[in-house]
């Protein structure tokens, strides 16, 4: 059953959510803007990309311990830059718990992307991560985590 523990605006307006889900009896953190981009934004960011990282949460309930989640932030702001620098990608949510961290974003071009991520991070210790992408034009990933968040708000 998903949870939302926390709704606060930020500097654009958006409404961000952090929000809990349980797997396999681990807490999950998930964190997100509570709205579909326009559609003009929608229609030019079609590949949903995920970048995951497995750490071993075993001693901390499923979550990273202290050194591996400064690795993450670090590889988040990483990302976080390229978006503010004007690449083409739109943060879709952030995923973390059971052993799994994932960020996810959805993107205009793969090769473009990959690009812009190894640059930013060529001063940054190598991690471990693995980056998929799925073609997603309706955007149905994210409109599921919506939906299970906005049921669960109903209630």
């Amino acid at each position: 059953m998903a949870v939302i523990l926390s709704m606060a605006a930020n500097a654009e307006d958006e409404s961000g959510i952090i929000g809990r889900a349980y797997e396999d009896g681990m807490p999950v953190i998930y964190k997100f803007v509570n709205e579909l981009p326009e559609d003009k934004v929608r229609s030019s960011l079609t590949w949903f990309t995920v970048i995951s990282w497995e750490y071993d949460g075993s001693s901390n309930n499923g979550m990273p311990l202290h050194n591996d989640n400064q690795a993450m932030i670090a590889l988040e702001d990483a990302i976080e830059e390229l978006i503010e620098n004007g690449h083409r990608l739109r943060h879709a949510y952030s995923r973390t718990g059971n052993n799994l961290k994932e960020l996810c974003y959805y993107i205009n071009d793969q090769d473009q992307f990959l690009e812009a991520l190894n640059k930013s991070l060529s001063n940054h210790p190598r991690y471990p991560i693995e980056i998929n992408f799925y073609q997603d034009d309706e955007w149905d990933d994210f409109r599921r985590l919506l939906n299970d968040f906005t049921k669960v708000s109903k209630n």
